[in-house]
């Protein structure tokens, strides 16, 4: 089976949670007993603009999978598929946000068209959760016995850290604070942190520190003693700030799974976030997160309060979960079978 990797050597895919699934997934694959995994890594590729570097894809990198010996193709995201994959193919679609949000993603051209269409050719789809199963028969027009859902999970780096404070010694962060965690080198815009970095500087609360490499528009956020930048954070530390935080606050207005509330809650942190997308399904069943309505700011930073201090439990599911799920996708693939 092979997995084509190379997000990992993207660095615009690699730092986000495309990047994080995709190293997590590998690296469970790798030691299961079940499949014997090949990743593509390091294609060569011939030189060409990068408006239409992609589309050399879809009539190599079918060739490059052959040529490694699998009888399996699977592309972790959308970025680098195929249309001509030689062989059964899986792809994973982690949501569907720019046909859902057209006026904040310039995501129309040929490139992603393209990139659809490859999804809708794949033998077999995976998703992280109903809700895009749900957006993806009804914008891509793909029979759901087609789709199979697999929840991710949290990275085994992410526990309690009891070192906490020590990891995080490089910054200067007050006692008590709430912690964002996203991109910020731009912003997205569906993130809803301008009105949050608003609503704590205007606010008595605990300050809020964000948490990710940041362009000068995210900077413009700061505001001194109330919304601090700590800028890019290695796993370790970001685990020591989950742990720190009395909170994660997570305004999003749609999500196709949400990685930072599991890391969270793996932490031990409770979270407060919008009740959207595939939030409610991810972790409405856990009694360390509060779901507020999509747009009440002042909610989400009152429900963080009254979680300040609670010891959260982490979901159960693992990356191991998510590897034998996955595996089972693959069976599925091979033998034309549709979903259970």
């Amino acid at each position: 089976m092979a997995l084509d990797a190379r997000v990992l050597d993207a660095p615009g895919l690699r730092a986000g949670g495309i990047g994080r699934y995709a190293a997590c997934l590998e690296d469970a694959l790798l030691r299961s007993a079940a499949i014997e995994l090949v990743s593509l890594r390091e294609l060569r590729r011939p030189p060409a603009p990068e408006r239409v570097r992609e589309g050399w894809e879809h009539l190599l990198l079918g060739r490059d999978a052959v040529r490694a010996g699998a009888e399996l193709l699977h592309s972790p995201s959308v970025d680098l598929a195929t249309l001509r994959p030689r062989m059964p193919y899986v792809v994973t679609l982690h949501d569907l946000v720019p046909l859902k949000h057209r006026d904040h993603y310039l995501r129309t051209g040929l490139k992603h068209r393209l990139r659809y269409r490859a999804v809708r050719r794949a033998t077999r789809v995976i998703v992280p959760s109903r809700v895009v199963a749900d957006d993806a028969e009804k914008l891509l027009g793909l029979d759901r016995a087609r789709v199979d859902v697999v929840h991710e999970a949290a990275a085994p780096s992410f526990a309690p850290a009891h070192d906490a404070r020590e990891r995080l010694e490089r910054m200067t962060l007050p006692d008590r604070f709430l912690l964002w965690v996203g991109k910020l080198d731009p912003p997205d815009a569906r993130k809803g942190l301008p009105a949050l970095a608003r609503a704590v500087t205007d606010g008595d609360g605990p300050p809020l520190v964000l948490a990710g490499s940041a362009n000068e528009h995210a900077r413009s956020l700061a505001a001194p003693g109330r919304v601090l930048l700590c800028g890019r954070v290695s796993d370790a530390e970001l685990a020591a700030l989950y742990t720190a935080a009395d909170a994660l606050v997570f305004p999003s207005q749609d999500e196709g799974f949400g990685l930072p509330p599991v890391e969270a809650l793996a932490c031990g942190t409770p979270v407060a976030a919008f009740a959207t997308g595939a939030l409610p399904e991810v972790l409405g069943d856990s009694p360390h997160v509060e779901l507020v309505e999509i747009g009440d700011t002042g909610g989400l930073l009152e429900a963080a309060e009254r979680l300040a201090g609670v010891k959260a439990t982490p979901l159960p599911r693992t990356w191991r979960d998510v590897a034998q799920e996955t595996e089972a996708v693959y069976l599925r693939t091979q033998g034309g079978g549709s979903s259970p």
